[in-house]
């Protein structure tokens, strides 16, 4: 380490920052800064300079006497942190240096043993040596051993709370796949199966199967909103909210309809000389079906998280899918996607997914780990950049940004845009082709207009009847 560099950068921005911290000696508040670095992704400790002083050597310091007291604050800890010490020359004097490890997962939290582990638990941020929340503290905890919230029973409900369709065709798949299990009786298998706990169900199995799951936690939803802007924070500027909902159902109903609900709020692509042929969306939906089913499935459902929702939002320049809890196991954001490397906080729910199956045909999830590969190449052959990672103890988010028109390529036009959606469908009112083409009502009436003079499509009811609809000729 060339100290020298190190403390030279240090003047230049005039702070510590993530991974150094400096101190003039060592007090007790040094707990807090060898808590962080544990708990993080470790750094290092400088002794014997003063920030307040623009970083200049403290006179007559003494760090052999330091680097005692730091070992002896390092087992006031639970689990102990034992920094590596180097006694470094610096400008005439001397510097203890200290390099803290970061704890492994099982390990952690580092906390201040006289404090608690839930008051005395720190992570490191920016320059800052931040208390962890409560709920921080648990989800670190959970990396000990596996959770099983998704397989706790949920209170006062039965089998008549789920899809009976739905049931039927994931028990005929489990009797064809392993008929030992069912060797007794279909009440036995599906206790096997983790759909009932004696007689209640699930969570996994409510939240795979159930009609409606936000009848026992309303807050397990997908928030979708559309922004006119870059941010949230623009919308006080006279910047919009532009569509907001609130979806519910099962996870597979929920995928779904995140996905349509993209779709519509999309802008097609077509290549000039093709007819009215979408080409590269804004966003591939292979993506972000992925990307939501993996927020669905990977959150966090403890109980101090049921009240959070899965966030979709869509600004003009990305689309941000948003899951409570962060990584878990020792996944990082480095390692994800990385062959052979898979964890799954909710084992349960993950193996139900990868046994259901959409309404259209094709599982909910493959549970291969192969999420974000899936993504990145669908991102890929849509000529869009790999996605950013954001991951916290709080949450998970996956950004996509949104793809740029290329040269020879033009947007679809609002008349393209509804005579497209006739192409798949028959028959539409203005208000389903308000929402299947996101455009605005005029927009609309424009296209349809034309089209009828046209003799493209026509009107199936007198003009101005509130049940008119439209349909092919």
């Amino acid at each position: 380490m060339n100290i020298d560099q190190l403390v030279e950068n240090l003047r230049v921005l005039g702070s510590d920052d993530q991974t150094v911290e400096v101190r003039e000696g060592v007090d007790k508040a040094i707990l807090e800064s060898l808590s962080a670095f544990a708990n993080t992704g470790g750094g290092v400790i400088i002794v014997g300079l003063s920030e307040e002083k623009g970083f200049q050597r403290v006179p007559d310091f003494d760090a052999q006497a330091a680097a005692d007291q730091l070992l002896e604050r390092g087992l006031q800890l639970s689990p102990p942190v034992r920094p590596a010490l180097q006694i470094v020359p610096f400008e005439g004097g001397e510097l203890l240096v200290a390099q803290i490890d970061a704890f492994p997962s099982w390990d952690r939290p580092a906390y201040i043993s006289e404090r608690g582990i839930y008051g005395g638990s720190y992570q490191r941020l920016g320059d800052a040596d931040v208390r962890l929340t409560q709920y921080e503290v648990d989800r670190i905890r959970e990396e000990q051993k596996q959770p099983r919230w998704d397989e706790a029973p949920v209170e006062q409900s039965g089998l008549e709370q789920l899809n009976a369709q739905a049931l039927k065709a994931f028990l005929d798949k489990q009797r064809a796949i392993r008929p030992g299990t069912f060797a007794e009786d279909e009440q036995v298998a599906m206790k096997r199966l983790r759909i009932l706990h004696e007689d209640r169900l699930t969570l996994a199995a409510l939240l795979t199967l159930g009609d409606y799951p936000q009848e026992f936690f309303p807050r397990l939803t997908v928030a979708f909103s559309v922004f006119s802007g870059t941010s949230k924070g623009e919308i006080g500027s006279g910047l919009c909210l532009l569509d907001r909902k609130t979806l519910s159902g099962a996870i597979p109903e929920l995928v779904e309809s995140t996905v349509e609900l993209v779709r519509n709020q999309m802008r097609g692509g077509a290549r000039v000389g093709d007819v009215c042929r979408p080409d590269r969306p804004d966003y591939p939906l292979v993506a972000v079906r992925e990307a939501v089913v993996n927020a669905l499935m990977h959150r966090d459902y403890s109980p101090r998280a049921r009240g959070r929702q899965v966030q979709v939002n869509m600004f003009v320049d990305r689309l941000e899918v948003t899951s409570p809890g962060g990584l878990y196991g020792t996944a990082t954001v480095q390692t994800l996607g990385s062959a052979g490397i898979s964890y799954m906080r909710n084992q349960r729910l993950a193996t139900l997914l990868e046994a259901v199956e959409f309404p259209g045909g094709g599982l909910v999830a493959e549970g291969r780990g192969r999420g974000l590969a899936v993504i990145e190449k669908s991102l890929a052959e849509n000529l869009q950049p790999r996605p950013e990672i954001r991951a916290d103890l709080n949450s998970f988010t996956i950004v996509f940004f949104r793809r740029r028109v290329a040269q020879g390529e033009r947007s679809l036009s609002a008349d393209e845009k509804v005579r497209q959606a006739f192409g798949q469908n028959g028959s539409f009112s203005t208000a389903e082709l308000m929402l299947k083409t996101g455009l605005s009502r005029t927009a609309v009436q424009r296209a349809i207009n034309k089209l009828i003079a046209k003799n493209t499509i026509e009107a199936t009811e007198a003009p101005r009847s509130p049940r008119q609809r439209y349909r092919v000729v």
